[in-house]
């Protein structure tokens, strides 16, 4: 009688759907339903473990704020995110694979000359980011934009300690040249840990994981006729490549910050000599018609 009844309200739960008006919400809202009930008919949860999983969901939210976003790290943590973004760009081979926006895009990044120094605190080991925007042919995309984020040189985000760090700082907002190339200033990023004051750090907790994120570069890059990428660069080296908290680690998106002895090139980029230098393109796909 039991499966029966819970068959039939699955059932009428999918059919309650039916009068949906948009085609795409009806489907995804009656394939979470009938992968909803699977889930509780095969887990079987006590009324209690029920209680404390809405108790999670509701301190999840709770612990959202204008600067933080503790939904997009739990989709973080359990892959959910880089699994989006992976079956979205399924197909789309020679060019830059895309990555986890992760929870920290939370505030415009200023508008900033190329060359400019976006560690507006110091602290970190000097660093230039180079590279071209490019079409999948290779074709140069000049006026490409380049939103950039990183966390500062002890892995905290501007929107993270808003006493210490200026806002935007780490941050900027990069138009290309009419060869698509960009550059800019910055300092070495550093692995940090994910934040775990949170309902997600509890889980973390409660499933033995480490928090840490290898070091890296945030960048959505746009150009006209291109679908945006949204991607990292992660540092060559850095601990946490292989464990990721976030699962968004790609080989092709780990890069060398090569370490340069010359003084023409740190007068010319305006660093202190030594620096370390990442050079890198950033392919883009055209819009299919």
């Amino acid at each position: 009688m039991t499966t029966e009844f819970t068959t039939r309200l699955t059932e009428a739960v999918v059919d309650s759907i039916e009068g949906t008006a948009d085609p795409r919400l009806r489907e995804l809202l009656a394939a979470l339903t009938r992968h909803l009930h699977a889930f509780v008919r095969e887990t079987r949860p006590t009324m209690t473990e029920w209680e404390r999983a809405v108790g999670f969901l509701t301190a999840t939210g709770q612990a959202c704020t204008d600067t933080r976003q503790e939904f997009v790290l739990l989709s973080d943590v359990l892959g959910i995110s880089m699994l989006v973004e992976t079956i979205n760009s399924d197909g789309r081979g020679g060019v830059t694979e895309s990555t986890v926006l992760g929870p920290f895009h939370m505030t415009e990044s200023p508008v900033r000359a190329l060359g400019a120094d976006i560690d507006l605190v110091g602290g970190g080991e000097p660093c230039v980011v180079s590279g071209r925007v490019l079409s999948r042919d290779g074709t140069p995309l000049p006026g490409a934009v380049l939103d950039v984020w990183q966390a500062n040189a002890e892995g905290y985000y501007d929107v993270q300690q808003p006493e210490i760090q200026p806002p935007g700082n780490g941050r900027g907002l990069f138009t290309a040249d009419g060869g698509g190339r960009f550059w800019f200033r910055t300092c070495v990023p550093s692995p940090y840990p994910i934040p775990t004051d949170g309902p997600v750090g509890d889980l973390l907790r409660a499933t033995g994981r480490h928090p840490y994120r290898p070091a890296h570069i945030h960048f959505i890059a746009s150009g006209e006729g291109h679908a945006p990428v949204t991607t990292h660069i992660f540092v060559a080296g850095s601990d946490h490549l292989d464990s990721d908290a976030v699962f968004a680690v790609k080989e092709s998106l780990v890069q060398d910050f090569t370490e340069t002895d010359d003084p023409s090139q740190a007068r010319e980029f305006g660093v202190p000599n030594p620096f370390r230098h990442a050079r890198f393109d950033l392919v883009l796909d055209p819009v299919r018609s």
